[in-house]
């Protein structure tokens, strides 16, 4: 069964942190990468980051480079994004994907509100 679903979005004041979780079904998680995107309101989802099996080489988007960490937890399924110094142009709805290659991805969760109050 393809499953993905996040978790941990909310709201927060501007250079806040949040941790945004994403747990998978092994058949969306063994061996991807894994990644996060974002979609905020009248614009196109774009790639944050992404992180190989071997949570080698992790890879950002310029715009959260040096305040986003993503990571993963292989025997829990899970992969995670800790955001810090948080803005509110980083307001959107979080999608945790498998299976991403580039900026592009196979499998999507649901999604998760992150908000952002000046």
């Amino acid at each position: 069964q393809v499953q993905l679903v996040e978790s941990g979005g909310g709201l927060v004041q501007a250079g806040g942190s949040l941790r945004l979780s994403c747990a998978a079904s092994p058949r969306t998680f063994s061996n991807y990468r894994m990644g996060w995107f974002r979609q905020a309101p009248g614009k196109e989802r774009e790639f944050v980051a992404a992180i190989s099996w071997s949570a080698s080489n992790p890879y950002y988007a310029d715009s959260v480079k040096g305040r986003f960490t993503i990571s993963r937890d292989n025997p829990k399924n899970s992969v995670y994004l800790q955001m810090d110094s948080l803005k509110p142009e980083d307001t959107a709805v979080y999608y945790c994907a498998s299976d991403v290659h580039g900026m592009v991805a196979r499998y999507w969760g649901q999604g998760t509100q992150v908000t952002v109050s000046s």
